[in-house]
């Protein structure tokens, strides 16, 4: 199997090498970049398996690259930050961004974030029964990964995808906010609230006709959330969505 490809992005040049070292030993290969234009010129001519990629760049910021390369491009993407406060977290993951770390990181942590984005870019759970879900006209086609409304494409990120796709087969059920993390993202993210939260939100704002009331994708402040089919059989105990919990 060819080693997984990582273009990794930062102006720091000492920076790229270590996480080189540290990604080579672990059988990657490593494309470096030093600054925002040769980054979006080399994550589009060569097609990285995911991108570590700095906020702060010469050039192109991160978050542009970001939301240039979310436009034809659904590679994983790891942004490398000195500092997250939340608004920043957030306006990131509104621009694609997969995950975070923060500097300065560990070895071990570098490639526990990586190996989980990578996971979660291959696809969430195994074989289902169902092939598509149906909600008003929002259609999830299992088998293709593929969302639409009125047969128009949406394109969500692969994180995006798993998270709808692990409420849609498990149809008008509650899932508890700790499945969902465990399952899209990973053990280690169980307690990352944050996280899925702001993933809910941008799934709504991609297949809610009206987000801020949302139909399709039901909150139980405090427990978890819901995917809605109008054909189901579930009970819906509460349609308003706590602020606390969106």
């Amino acid at each position: 199997m060819p080693a997984r490809r990582v273009l990794v992005v930062d102006d720091d040049r000492k920076a790229v090498e270590m996480v080189r070292i540290y990604l080579e030993r672990d059988g990657y290969k490593v494309l470096p970049a030093y600054d925002g234009p040769s980054a979006l010129e080399l994550a589009r001519a060569a097609r990285p398996d995911l991108i570590v990629l700095d906020l702060m760049l010469p050039g192109i910021g991160g978050l542009e690259i970001c939301r240039a390369l979310r436009k034809d491009s659904c590679t994983p993407i790891i942004m490398l930050t000195a500092k997250v406060r939340e608004p920043d977290m957030l306006h990131g993951f509104d621009m694609g961004a997969d995950d975070y770390i923060t500097k300065p990181f560990s070895s071990k942590e570098l490639l526990a974030r990586i190996q989980a984005v990578l996971k979660r870019s291959r696809g969430g759970g195994g074989q289902n029964a169902l092939s598509e879900i149906v909600c008003g006209d929002v259609r999830i086609d299992l088998a293709r990964r593929r969302v639409l409304i009125e047969e128009r494409e949406i394109n969500l990120t692969p994180t995006e995808y798993n998270l709808l796709h692990e409420l849609a087969v498990h149809p008008n059920q509650v899932l508890l906010h700790e499945h969902l993390l465990t399952k899209v993202w990973g053990a280690e993210y169980r307690d990352d609230l944050d996280y899925l939260r702001s993933y809910i939100h941008y799934l709504r704002k991609k297949i809610e006709s009206d987000p801020a009331n949302p139909k399709i994708i039901i909150s139980s402040p405090g427990v978890g959330y819901m995917l809605v089919t109008p054909d189901g059989k579930g009970r819906i105990d509460s349609q308003k969505v706590d602020e606390n919990d969106t």
